[in-house]
């Protein structure tokens, strides 16, 4: 029998932790516990410590993000899905949240929290089972990481399709995927590239409103320009666009050039935005001119959309488990045998200009 999945809510909202009990009370091998602020929640963990926390960040006598440094200081942290309403404030508290150690956002609306909650019951459920997988990898903060010598997995590569027409271009494109535990992963990716790297795309996994507080508090530690991807963004040197929360992403040819195309859809691998939309839509763009890279995150969302890059002619990299919070997509993806080169994150950004030169020579 598998063991039990023990959650703790933490919200001084009585409508939100009554809702969410009566929602996952009978989610088989769910136990749920619930705390009205963080003073509470710590003298119910002396007694029973949770497998994962689902944490509201507006609470009195301690806010949520004060109680987080607490938890990611412990020698065993707690995994962390966050559950903040989506004003403005609000989503830039959430994205310090991440930066801080938390693992998913669940947005919280002002209206009609029972009914979001009921029809959130299966995204909410995945967010505190991929949460709590997760546990191993959390590293208490202040902890120095051991610096090891990368040593970069190199996998066996087809040979390429000829050159056409379409992929007659200077400009390349590199596009990257991430979901659960992608929002570190991205920043330590491109706070390292310089001011002159090629073109980004990128999709992480998040809710709608949450990607531009993302996108903005990326652009404050970048020496690159970071954006929320507006309709017709041109993708171009020095420059990394997000796909907004909700919206799927493209990338399209214009002449020489290439740019972002946001669509509206459902859901394509289980989420929207979809890496695999992304990686489709720019193996048929770019071709050979790409870069394809594949993050720390649950599930399947981009392995095929990266075979098809790789197919194209394109440079395919995922992250490695040592370095991944979860290793879902960057598994299935070398599994299809869509990935050329397995890095740990220290050494993407490397990997990624490296493999970009090699595609501009194509």
């Amino acid at each position: 029998m598998a063991s039990l999945l023990r959650v703790l809510v933490v919200d001084d909202s009585a409508v939100v932790r009554q809702g969410v009990l009566a929602l996952l009370q009978h989610v088989p091998g769910m136990v749920v516990e619930v705390a009205s602020d963080p003073l509470i929640a710590k003298q119910k963990m002396k007694s029973q410590r949770p497998d994962v926390i689902l944490l509201d960040l507006e609470m009195p006598r301690m806010d949520g993000l004060t109680f987080l440094r607490e938890l990611m200081r412990e020698d065993e942290p707690v995994p962390v899905v966050v559950c903040s309403g989506l004003a403005g404030p609000g989503s830039e508290t959430a994205v310090r949240a991440l930066e801080e150690g938390a693992l998913e956002i669940i947005a919280k609306p002002q209206l009609g929290v029972g009914e979001f909650l009921r029809e959130s019951r299966a995204r909410l459920v995945q967010a505190l089972r991929n949460a709590a997988r997760a546990r191993s990898r959390l590293v208490r903060r202040g902890t120095p990481v051991k610096e090891e010598p990368e040593r970069p997995e190199r996998l066996e590569r087809p040979e390429r399709p000829p050159l056409s027409m379409l992929t007659v271009t200077t400009d390349i494109v590199v596009a990257v995927g991430a979901s659960t535990g992608g929002t570190e992963a991205l920043r330590q990716l491109l706070e390292r590239m310089p001011p002159d790297c090629p073109g980004i795309v990128i999709v992480q996994h998040m809710p709608e409103q949450f990607t531009s507080a993302f996108a903005k508090r990326l652009h404050e530690l970048c020496r690159i320009e970071v954006k929320e991807a507006e309709q017709g963004d041109r993708v171009q040197q020095g420059r990394a666009l997000i796909a907004p929360g909700n919206r799927h992403l493209r990338v399209r040819r214009t002449g020489g050039h290439y740019q972002v195309e946001l669509m509206d859809g459902g859901r394509v691998s289980g989420h929207k935005p979809s890496v695999d939309v992304l990686f489709q839509s720019v193996a048929r763009a770019a071709g050979e001119n790409a870069v394809g890279v594949l993050l720390t995150g649950m599930g399947e969302d981009g392995a095929d959309g990266l075979l098809a890059m790789k197919e194209a002619g394109a440079e395919t990299l995922a992250q490695d488990e040592a370095s991944c919070v979860v290793f879902g997509m960057p598994r299935a993806a070398i599994q299809r045998g869509a990935v050329d080169e397995v890095v740990s994150i220290r050494g993407m950004t490397d990997a990624v200009l490296r493999r970009a030169r090699r595609a501009r020579v194509h």
